[in-house]
């Protein structure tokens, strides 16, 4: 259990280097999940366009939507978004510097699966088989076939059972005209995703390096901070728990030693420090007050040095002097008699 918890604070520690590694893990699954995929294009006028731009593009949107739930800031951002002003306000740089450091990572699943789609071309072979310009690459005074079936044998032309279209285009030139194209399309979008990275990554915080290094901090405070809260409300449950049932316990044995006429035993030493844990919080009604209060109006971000409790009151109050200090003057003439 020891390891397993050492484990999990590790990953907690280096929470940005897990992420890369999951979304390094989620781009091979998807290059592997579409290398596995059976592709069955439906060779239909009116299904192909649809099955073949939906396997290109709907697996990309659930593997993007999968990046933001294995990333766990999604629930801090939302919680900063929606939470009220209070006494802390809240930068919208912050939030946007927050929505794209996890949508870069995010993003990299589904490149990598539009990316081997059309590098594959199966896809779009599928899609736009139809579109294929007979005029030029195939035989036009094919007699016979109005634009309809045309179509219907255009259609067929990723079947190459079924397909029997040879005498108007053959199967193999229509082909490796919509590959080469899908092709094309697949390095252009390579070239295009890596010129944005190296745009994203490099010159955007040469611009605005001021405004980037702030929005990094409070992103990062935001973070320590709710996993810092997280930890003293599990401290104090902890406590709060133990000194509950230690005290449960102390009422039976009391009620047992009353029964049976035997003196009741001492409190555990370590029911004080479970006590003090417990920072003044020692009801429920009291810590759900807490956590509300936490959660309208957060505490504003500047420090200030903590007060002192008198007898009086408050020792940031002012406060006369008990002795007040005597002249220099009239201390240089007593002196100067003695």
């Amino acid at each position: 259990m020891d390891k397993f918890r050492m484990i999990f604070q590790f990953l907690q520690s280096n929470q940005e280097s897990f992420m890369n590694g999951i979304c390094g893990i989620m781009a091979l699954a998807s290059a592997q999940m579409y290398s596995a995929f059976d592709f069955n294009c439906p060779c239909l006028p009116r299904y192909n366009l649809a099955y073949g731009l939906g396997i290109l593009l709907v697996p990309p949107f659930i593997l993007f939507l999968l990046g933001f739930v294995l990333n766990n800031n999604v629930s801090m951002l939302a919680e900063e978004w929606r939470r009220p002003r209070g006494q802390r306000g809240k930068d919208p740089a912050v939030l946007r510097y927050m929505f794209c450091s996890m949508a870069q990572r995010a993003m990299i699943a589904p490149v990598v699966w539009v990316s081997v789609t059309l590098l594959d071309g199966k896809c779009i072979t599928c899609a736009f088989c139809t579109s294929v310009p007979v005029e030029t690459l195939g035989n036009t005074s094919h007699p016979g076939l109005s634009q309809g079936d045309m179509k219907r044998v255009l259609a067929r032309i990723p079947c190459k059972e079924i397909y029997d279209g040879q005498e108007l285009i053959a199967n193999e030139v229509a082909v490796r005209y919509l590959r080469c194209i899908s092709q094309a399309l697949g390095w252009c979008f390579v070239l295009l995703m890596t010129t944005l990275a190296f745009l994203v990554r490099s010159l955007r915080p040469c611009f605005t390096q001021a405004a980037f290094l702030k929005s990094r901090y409070w992103s990062h405070y935001i973070d320590i901070e709710r996993k810092l809260f997280d930890e003293t409300c599990a401290e104090h449950a902890r406590s709060f728990a133990k000194v509950c049932i230690q005290q449960f316990f102390e009422g039976m044995s009391t009620d047992l030693a009353a029964a049976r006429c035997h003196p009741p035993r001492k409190a555990p030493a370590d029911a004080g420090e479970a006590a003090e844990k417990l920072l003044g919080i020692t009801d429920q009604g009291t810590m759900n007050t807490a956590l509300k209060s936490w959660h309208r109006c957060k505490p504003p971000l500047h420090l200030h040095p903590p007060a002192l409790h008198s007898s009086n009151g408050w020792a940031g109050e002012q406060q006369p002097p008990a002795h007040p200090p005597v002249p220099r003057r009239e201390m240089a003439a007593y002196y100067s008699r003695v």
